[in-house]
């Protein structure tokens, strides 16, 4: 089987190469071998190699920038997943994609289900909702999994910034009323390869790891387990002061909640996700000892 990973150089599609060559041969393109952003290079791309899988791990992230970037978050975030459905239903095969908790308004304090309403407060959100439902659309068979706050050893993200700034100052201020889950990219791989090789039935999941924190209460986990093995901080946990995101501007709104129920996709396969916690303990590890 032959694989096609979009997005290989970021976060999910680095862990996702690890994961998925154990099923099949793995074609991951960088920008230089594959521009996503071009419509017609990815057809042409397409049509050459004739992937029997599509994981689609590409996506236009910089959820502040898409503000004024409408139209390349648009290609990459609801035009490409599009593109991409279209192949796979023409030819029966699988389309395995990631979305995020930013389509939903951010109301509330309980978790999100998958048949919740949607809601994005920002160009990233509505152009990541464009691109889910072009692809509930095109009738092709499908996992979509909506995910949040990710992170890993790799790459720029919170855990990497948090680890980089307690080295250099010993208080932080950091927004302490976005609650949702922080969830590493080596899990989202490795949920991937389950549902693949369990033939998921073809659908819309939520996956992130069990429990819920703040970005306040990450960023004083981060700094606490960091000390625990060792790392050298200037700051210590009870040094990470709680803010309003009030205080906090973005061009972009964030939800406030960001929780969601993954108890569908834990029944389906079978499994209990693990903690928040936990998952952070074996990311720092991998990071620090790189």
């Amino acid at each position: 089987m032959k694989i096609l990973i979009t997005g290989g150089n970021g976060q999910v599609g680095f862990e996702l190469q690890r994961q998925l060559c154990l099923l099949g041969t793995v074609m991951a393109p960088n920008r230089q071998e594959l521009d996503l952003a071009d419509a017609g290079a990815v057809e042409k791309w397409l049509v050459e190699h004739q992937p029997d899988l599509i994981v689609n791990a590409a996506a236009y992230t910089a959820v502040d920038k898409a503000e004024s970037e409408l139209e390349r978050a648009q290609r990459l975030n609801a035009e490409l997943p599009a593109q991409l459905a279209r192949y796979c239903a023409d030819r029966g095969h699988r389309l395995v994609h990631y979305s995020s908790d930013y389509v939903y308004p951010g109301s509330g304090e309980s978790p999100w289900q998958e048949l919740d309403a949607t809601g994005p407060l920002s160009v990233y959100g509505r152009t990541k909702l464009d691109g889910d439902e072009a692809i509930q659309a095109s009738a092709c068979q499908h996992l979509i999994f909506r995910t949040s706050w990710v992170y890993s050893a790799r790459g720029h993200n919170f855990m990497k910034t948090m680890l980089r700034l307690g080295r250099e100052r010993d208080a932080l201020k950091v927004v302490c009323d976005q609650i949702g889950t922080p969830t590493p990219a080596r899990l989202i791989a490795l949920i991937t390869q389950a549902a693949l090789r369990r033939s998921l039935e073809s659908g819309l999941y939520h996956l992130a790891p069990a429990g819920e924190t703040s970005w306040q209460g990450f960023a004083s986990e981060i700094f606490r387990q960091a000390s625990a093995l060792g790392e050298e901080l200037a700051i210590t946990p009870d040094r990470v002061a709680a803010i309003p995101t009030a205080e906090y501007p973005t061009p972009a709104q964030r939800p406030l909640n960001s929780r969601l129920c993954c108890q569908e996709l834990e029944r389906a396969l079978g499994i209990t996700l693990p903690s928040w916690q936990e998952q952070l303990a074996l990311t720092l590890v991998e990071h620090l000892d790189s």
